[in-house]
């Protein structure tokens, strides 16, 4: 189905909803990482498996709303509602959620914001989880080893992007499409098609 490029103001309100939503959700899930970093004593980059979730909003809203920008707005706006509800890693989250929505942003311009099946959920899933990736690569673990701590933590963030926030945002607007909340958007209009 094509889109236009123009942005409605149903298109704003939306983007705006995931971003407040998400931004409360990383709030929480900031707590939880700090809380569960003693449970990956055993290999400390597996904790990265948990980052998908901060990469959400970026593919949720790409396949929601399917307008150019929409990856990048939402993602940023979380980042910046995430900072301002405090976290404990400063105003810095907001340059990281604007390179994270571009990662998301990238693939749906890359198919030219024209495919919105799994594929295209899990590519950016993949590439939000390589922006944040490369970000922590040199802000955050540049200082740990590079074999035992910084391709691994890579690693694993792209996996688990790929599979919370890809899959698990291709399966959140599948779950809500039959529910009539998306008829006013394409992903609305596809539930004939799931």
């Amino acid at each position: 189905m094509k889109t236009t490029s123009g942005w409605r103001t149903v298109d704003i309100v939306i983007a705006s909803v995931i971003a407040v939503t998400f931004g409360v959700v990383f709030w929480a899930w900031n707590l939880l990482w700090a809380a569960t970093a003693g449970a990956f004593a055993f290999f400390p980059p597996a904790q990265a498996l948990l980052y998908g979730v901060w990469l959400m909003p970026a593919v949720l809203s790409g396949l929601i709303i399917r307008k150019p920008g929409a990856s990048l707005f939402t993602e940023t706006l979380a980042a910046i509602i995430s900072a301002l509800l405090g976290d404990q890693w400063g105003a810095i989250v907001i340059v990281q959620g604007f390179l994270q929505g571009l990662g998301a942003e990238l693939a749906f311009a890359a198919l030219r914001y024209r495919s919105y099946r799994l594929p295209t959920a899990l590519l950016a899933g993949a590439l939000t989880g390589a922006s944040a990736a490369l970000f922590d690569f040199f802000y955050w673990n540049v200082a740990y080893e590079l074999w035992n701590y910084r391709i691994p933590y890579a690693l694993l963030t792209i996996v688990s992007s790929t599979v919370i926030a890809g899959l698990g945002g291709w399966l959140l607007v599948r779950a809500l499409a039959p529910t009539g909340v998306l008829d006013r958007f394409g992903a609305g209009r596809d539930r004939a098609l799931v």
